[in-house]
């Protein structure tokens, strides 16, 4: 089959590699139809090089058909319709039956010290080959896969494997109160879909902010109080301008939907790109345990949201060593949730809004469609954020 495989940093091919086999009775194989291109592969093919082995195949939003299953996973069959959910959980486990499937602990990839294993997401994730192919071996499948109805287009479903949970869990983390007000910190794929969600959920006022003059656009058009970042000399600036629209006090809660990609310290950035430099015994552990991330975007969070007031994380912050303001936190009182989106968690709440209406907008949330052929091209469209890239769909 052709797969996206990792090769080094910023580069990325598409292969020839072996079919995926069913390996294990709980497996299922299915042919891809759809693959998201998320913000955090970019990770992957700029940060977290340090990682990644060449021949690593990409990606960990998928849908497809169903062409094969182990002889236990009984819900499915061949010719199923399927989501695929980006991390590998058993469901019945002590964490999967608590709700929190990312920390699944039959997956766990404990030699890491990390949660559940995810597809197409380094070694610290257990190395899992990606969706970004023609066929997917599904561990686990008599839990993960989500099916649905024939007839619509993949672009109704596909953002159940990652966009709508991650975004779902930001904004139920966030935990806004019915008229309330929340600043969503990056208008990227989960940003934007927060911003929706956090509306049809009843949230008073919505602000967005980012830097891209498409993402602003596109959430101004629905509705989302938009702020430019490149209007203020600082992050005083914006702060201040957004408390004014809240009584002087801040939102009562702020999503970062930005993480390591914020565009922020120079220095954070300079040790990144030094460890991917490092042989992979030195880098691996240099840019686990010593790197920090570029942290403006937390911080802003910190001092915009109200005394009081909630931050939720669904942006991915990879370092160790990161200087947090923890006196400004205990002294606003701010409370804080993050994590990895559970996605069976959430999946049974967000399908009523996947219909014909399309209150959240899937249906033309994707920005790009292209063939896998085309996939590093996108990559690159992506990362440079070019031709109003927000939401890039990989169609094998």
């Amino acid at each position: 089959m052709k797969a996206l495989t990792w090769q080094g940093k910023r580069d990325v091919r598409v292969e020839t590699v072996p079919d995926p086999k069913i390996e294990e009775p709980t497996d299922a194989i299915i042919r891809v139809t759809s693959s998201g291109l998320c913000g955090s592969d970019l990770h992957l093919y700029e940060v977290l090089t340090p990682f990644m082995t060449p021949g690593d195949i990409l990606g960990h939003e998928p849908m497809g058909i169903v062409e094969e299953v182990g002889a236990a996973v009984p819900d499915l069959q061949a010719g199923d319709r399927v989501v695929v959910p980006f991390q590998i959980a058993c469901g019945n486990c002590w964490m999967c039956l608590t709700g929190l499937p990312t920390q699944c602990e039959t997956t766990q990839v404990t030699a890491e010290g990390m949660g559940a294993a995810l597809f197409g997401y380094t070694r610290l994730y257990g190395a899992v080959p990606g969706a970004q192919a023609e066929y997917l071996r599904v561990p686990q499948a008599q839990y993960g896969p989500i099916k649905v109805p024939e007839g619509p287009a993949d672009d109704r479903f596909v953002y159940l494997s990652d966009v709508l949970p991650t975004a779902w869990q930001a904004v139920a983390y966030a935990g806004v109160p019915k008229g309330g007000s929340v600043a969503v910190l990056g208008l990227g794929p989960i940003g934007d879909m927060a911003c929706r969600i956090a509306q049809v959920q009843g949230a008073g006022r919505v602000f967005g902010v980012d830097l891209v003059p498409e993402r602003l656009r596109r959430a101004k058009a629905r509705g989302v109080e938009t702020f430019d970042l490149r209007s203020f000399d600082d992050e005083k600036e914006l702060v201040e301008a957004i408390r004014d629209q809240t009584d002087g006090r801040g939102p009562d809660a702020v999503i970062d939907a930005v993480g390591t990609e914020a565009h922020g310290s120079a220095a954070a950035r300079m040790v990144q790109n030094a460890s991917a430099l490092l042989p992979r015994k030195i880098s691996g552990p240099m840019a686990e345990r010593f790197s920090v991330d570029r942290l403006a975007a937390l911080y802003t969070a910190i001092e915009l949201v109200r005394r009081g007031g909630t931050i939720s994380l669904s942006g991915v912050y990879g370092g160790m060593a990161d200087p947090m303001p923890m006196l400004t936190l205990f002294d606003k009182q701010v409370q804080m949730r993050m994590g990895q989106a559970n996605v069976r968690r959430w999946s049974d709440e967000i399908i009523p809004y996947l219909t014909d209406e399309d209150p959240l907008g899937v249906d033309d949330f994707a920005t790009h469609r292209v063939s896998l052929d085309e996939a590093p091209e996108a990559y690159d469209m992506f990362q440079k954020k070019r031709d109003g890239a927000v939401k890039v769909l990989i169609k094998p």
